[in-house]
């Protein structure tokens, strides 16, 4: 599964944009501030729904323009056609999948499995649990398919039983029914994440050594209330100090990923280039899983390749990525900074992104 073909319209400060992409590795360049960044965004809103770079999706539409539309085609018998448009004025996403207008958001999250490396990636290990909740979920989500459902009426409960603390006076009864939906649901949940855990963690070990052996790097799985006890007890138990509190303080929103060298968090450890290649592997891993498990391809996004790896590390870094057959985005300041990362037989398209007048900037490829 790759994209065959991009169209971009008013998306940042880019001509309008069509794309025929290479089926594996695409490597753009162009100046700093040229508009390589943002040919990686509209793919992102595209697959995701939203950007890495901005909340306010209003920000991503070309100046005076009173919309931004996405559109793109998936290979496949028959080919798979997604869609996305934003009005300036509108805060839904117009969404469509294969011509249908009423297609919701996980339906598209689905169609075209995406990672990102970018310089944000650096907070699965520096940031707080949600970033890491968030690559845990995305790989649950695309190979347990009762997870989304699960998740959903998690989130319900949790919401309610919140809600029901933050009142002033609260009744057992009500208070009872929603802890037993969040018992119910988080346990369930936490057996899903659980199974692809284990699963996942030969998959990243394996992907690390590669990248870079790390004697003592370990990867753990926390579920967010304690171990030897079951989630309905705890919320029973710490229904006071969580109604003082005003929310639920343990439960499956409290999961993680605990990144360690010999018992210490990896961040402070580790140097630049090495957080890079670790979560390089995290997102790596993702995609060669999903590929064993599900027979599916991830999508990569790949900002800026080159900064922080020595000639070496980008070798064994793009090695990787011929070795998984997947389609890539890769972005670079200057191109012969991966000059010598592929090997020979490797197809490798280029495009360069240029300025052009009057602040805009337009792609072309490079025969």
């Amino acid at each position: 599964m790759s994209l065959t073909l991009l169209n971009f319209h008013a998306l940042r400060n880019l001509r309008p944009v069509e794309m025929t992409p290479s089926s594996h590795i695409n490597v753009i360049s162009g100046a700093n501030g040229s508009g390589k960044t943002s040919l990686l965004e509209g793919v992102h809103i595209l697959g995701m729904g939203r950007s890495f770079r901005t909340r306010q999706l209003k920000n991503a539409i070309q100046t005076d323009e009173p919309y931004m539309t996405l559109y793109g085609r998936l290979s496949g018998e028959p080919e798979v056609t997604l869609g996305v448009r934003r009005l300036r004025a509108q805060r839904e996403l117009e969404l469509r999948l294969k011509g249908d207008k009423n297609a919701r958001l996980a339906e598209l999250v689905e169609a075209m499995p995406l990672q990102l490396i970018n310089p944000d990636a650096f907070r699965l290990l520096e940031g707080s649990p949600a970033g890491r909740r968030e690559f845990l979920d995305w790989g649950v989500f695309h190979v347990k398919h009762d997870f989304l459902a699960i998740w959903k009426r998690t989130r319900r409960a949790l919401k309610h039983r919140n809600a029901l603390l933050r009142r002033g006076r609260i009744l057992p009864q009500e208070m009872a029914v929603w802890e037993h939906e969040l018992a119910l649901w988080g346990e369930q949940m936490d057996s899903l994440r659980r199974a692809w855990f284990s699963d996942f963690l030969p998959v990243f070990e394996e992907t690390l050594k590669v990248l870079l052996p790390l004697p003592g790097l370990s990867l753990h799985y926390a579920r967010g209330w304690d171990k030897d006890r079951t989630l309905a007890t705890v919320l029973h138990d710490s229904r006071p100090t969580d109604q003082q509190m005003g929310f639920t303080q343990q439960g499956p929103q409290r999961a993680d990923l605990r990144i360690r060298i010999n018992k210490q968090p990896a961040v402070e450890v580790l140097s630049r280039g090495q957080q890079k290649l670790v979560v390089s592997a995290l997102k790596l891993a993702q995609g060669r899983f999903l590929e064993r498990t599900a027979q599916r391809h991830c999508i990569y996004l790949i900002d800026d390749l080159p900064a922080e790896l020595d000639e070496q590390n980008r070798y064994q870094f793009c090695g990787l990525l011929e070795d998984m057959q997947c389609q890539a985005f890769i972005t670079s300041v200057e191109p012969s900074a991966l000059k010598n990362a592929w090997r020979t037989d490797s197809p490798v398209n280029m495009f360069h992104v240029k300025h052009c007048k009057e602040g805009f900037s337009g792609l072309e490829k490079v025969s």
